[in-house]
């Protein structure tokens, strides 16, 4: 299974996009999955589905934390560690329209009023309309593409 696959499963399992990409690399960060599952939870549907920063691009960051993340107090290393961020977040915006959630949305919801663009609290049902109206679950699986390609992570996922 791929990596990408992976975070689809999660994704259509009802995880929120933040999950199902931190998901996917659990084994890479040696993190358990409950503990990936709680970390990601609130970043769902742009931080609590107040749609601000897409909950894949705080996946992406957070796996590139764990990875790539400094754990020693250095302006210089932060710097270092903010610059890889924004790479990344740059890149992902040419790829995807934007890093914040209500935007990627808007390049759908432009087609369908269906897309809910409020800040309530209340998750949506995972209907066929939710799919079809929402270009989450391919932002989920170009996420993971591009965790994979940016980190030099092997898109295998192993079973676990």
């Amino acid at each position: 299974m791929t990596r990408q696959e992976k975070a689809k499963t999660l994704f259509l399992e009802g995880y929120n996009c933040s999950q199902a990409v931190l998901g996917a690399f659990c084994d890479v960060m040696d993190m358990d999955f409950e503990t990936a599952m709680k970390l990601a939870s609130s970043f769902g549907g742009g931080v609590a589905r107040m749609r601000h920063i897409c909950g894949t691009c705080s996946a992406m960051f957070m796996v590139a934390g764990a990875l790539r993340g400094n754990s020693v107090a250095s302006a210089k290393l932060k710097s270092e560690h903010y610059a890889l961020i924004q790479d990344m977040a740059k890149s992902f915006a040419e790829r995807n329209g934007s890093i914040i959630c209500h935007e990627i949305l808007s390049l759908r919801a432009k087609r369908s009023s269906a897309v809910d663009n409020g800040d309530q609290p209340l998750a949506n049902e995972r209907t066929e309309e939710y799919y079809r109206t929402r270009p989450c679950l391919a932002v989920v699986e170009d996420a993971t593409r591009f965790t994979c390609e940016w980190l030099g992570i092997d898109e295998t996922c192993p079973d676990i």
